[in-house]
């Protein structure tokens, strides 16, 4: 079994995978369905995403995809670290607009599970930094958003001495005042 930990919002959760090493390597279970099933998170993942980020300081978020395409992701970092992040944006929530963040790595194998209803982000620490991620519900355009990653009245607090680098989409991303994220506090999504 996966060693498991609540940060402190409603369903993220830090998984952390066993490894068996030797004197070859080591043999993980990234993701067993069975396992989590037995911690009682049952999830349907129907897509793997990865991403490179060549320099430390890439921000790649706050995305999150509106109902009915609302995904849960299981990220992981596969080479180098990130500084990762799961945001609420369930209107009505009592953590409505509250972070959590933890540090990602090869090194210290560990994933975040962020649920549907959190944006979720993250700033590569290290170059060369690959992350994949597992998602319950294919990538719709039509339903894709981003929050600015620096939103004021969120207040992350991301790693100091780098130099944010940021895609067209998430340099032009709203703040989270006032915007319709279609998901409310209690409702399926």
């Amino acid at each position: 079994m996966p060693e498991i930990r609540a940060l402190g919002l409603e369903g993220v959760l830090e998984i952390v995978p066993r490894r068996f090493a030797d004197e070859r390597g080591f043999f993980s279970e990234t993701y067993n369905a069975g396992d989590l099933a037995a911690a009682g998170i049952r999830l349907d993942f129907v897509q793997d995403n990865h991403s490179l980020s060549i320099s430390p300081g890439t921000v790649r978020g706050l995305h999150f995809q509106k109902p009915p395409f609302a995904q849960d992701k299981l990220v992981r970092v596969v080479r180098g670290a990130v500084f990762d992040v799961a945001v609420d944006i369930r209107a009505g929530s009592p953590t409505f607009g509250q972070w959590v963040g933890v540090e990602l790595s090869a090194a210290r194998w560990n994933q975040l599970l962020v649920p549907r209803g959190f944006a979720h982000g993250f700033m590569t620490i290290e170059p060369e930094t690959e992350v994949t991620y597992k998602v319950t519900a294919p990538y719709s355009r039509d339903h894709d958003c981003a929050i600015r990653f620096d939103d004021p009245a969120i207040g992350i607090d991301w790693p100091a001495g780098f130099t944010p680098l940021l895609s067209p989409k998430d340099r032009a991303a709203p703040l989270l005042a006032g915007l319709d994220t279609g998901f409310r506090y209690g409702a399926a999504a």
